[in-house]
């Protein structure tokens, strides 16, 4: 899909943020995953509200836009989550990757990967890893997998079980 355009993001992206969270929650409940995130959407958590602002004002957030739309966000950092362990190498980190309901389908999660693996290797990095909830039926680590990331970690927090993956790029 050639018509995606990425962006960097800003704290104006708060709203569409939590919308993204919205309809991922709402899509997780309707395919029996409420473990991942839980029933309730984002937006009506304070909580959750307040690290999605956090979110949006990370100097790393790209959006994805389609046909002038927002589709989808991503955020990537030198700095891995402090619940994943660390690397001896420098690495580039995907914090968060999300999409729109609206545009599944359209390669949008596959253009924003791509973006991450062109950024590490502008900066000269060698490694890039993500990590996404192990639960469910597996489908999301598959995902990660169909995008060349192999697992590697798997951690908790609390009754959350997460799985690190990593790809090495060139």
């Amino acid at each position: 899909m050639d018509n995606i355009v990425i962006r960097s993001g800003d704290s104006g992206d708060v709203d569409t943020l939590l919308g993204f969270f919205d309809e991922a929650v709402g899509w997780l409940v309707a395919r029996g995953s409420s473990k991942q995130w839980g029933t309730e959407p984002w937006s009506r958590v304070p909580k959750r509200v307040e690290r999605v602002k956090g979110m949006a004002a990370d100097p790393g957030l790209r959006v994805a836009v389609v046909g002038g739309e927002p589709a989808g966000a991503l955020i990537v950092s030198e700095e891995h989550d402090p619940h994943v362990p660390p690397v001896d190498e420098r690495e580039l980190y995907i914090r968060l990757l999300i999409t729109s309901r609206r545009f599944a389908g359209r390669r949008v999660g596959g253009r924003l990967i791509e973006y991450a693996l062109d950024e590490a290797r502008r900066r000269g990095i060698s490694l890039v890893r993500v990590d996404c909830w192990a639960g469910g039926d597996g489908d999301l680590q598959r995902y990660y997998e169909s995008h060349g990331f192999e697992p590697t970690v798997r951690f908790t927090v609390g009754d959350w079980v997460g799985q690190v993956l990593e790809q090495r790029v060139g």
